[in-house]
């Protein structure tokens, strides 16, 4: 089961087949897919949104292994503006994108937030890891304010090609004292 959450100016929903409609017009912009895994199709096909809704996510999340929310404004609810979604793997538990017209605002921290309680409260996770393009600033900024550190540096390949990437860890015991410190 995926809750919904709600943060000062965000909901989010658990991720639907009906929300790849709306996903498919904002996701295929390179402001938005430059520092995704290479396993992001691009350019994007017209159904990549729904074939991965139907074919990768909806499936995992069916399985327990995976978590995917839609990301909307309290303010305009019916308005896919991103998503987030967590990963049970060894090696990448987390990751985001928000529509082009939406970044630079502050808004993935109150989401990344959400999911990160969610992954070690009631998920019971011991520790969650992000890899990171040195290259996507915004994205680091976000670990470093969710008080996320560096654990190692390795190469991985982005939609954008091959570039030096940053592991980013955070432990529960880390997480709740962070939580405690901004509470």
């Amino acid at each position: 089961m995926v809750p919904h959450f709600e943060t000062p100016r965000l909901l989010l929903r658990p991720l639907e087949l009906a929300d790849a409609e709306q996903v498919q017009r904002i996701f295929p912009h390179w402001g938005v897919v430059e520092f995704l895994a290479n396993h992001v199709p691009w350019p994007y096909p017209e159904d990549g949104a729904h074939t991965y809704f139907r074919d990768g996510a909806l499936p995992a999340m069916m399985r327990g292994e995976e978590w995917h929310w839609t990301i909307r404004l309290k303010a305009a609810p019916n308005q896919v503006i991103g998503a987030i979604g967590l990963f049970h793997n060894a090696t990448n538990n987390r990751g985001f994108w928000l529509g082009v017209p939406w970044q630079r605002q502050g808004l993935m921290p109150e989401a990344v937030t959400a999911v990160t309680d969610f992954w070690f409260d009631d998920l019971g996770f011991p520790r969650l890891r992000v890899p990171k393009a040195i290259a996507n600033r915004g994205s680091r900024r976000i670990s470093e304010m969710t008080g996320m550190r560096v654990v190692a540096i390795e190469e991985k390949d982005y939609v954008s090609g091959r570039l030096p990437t940053e592991i980013w860890e955070i432990t529960a015991e880390e997480w709740r004292q962070h939580r405690a410190v901004k509470s």
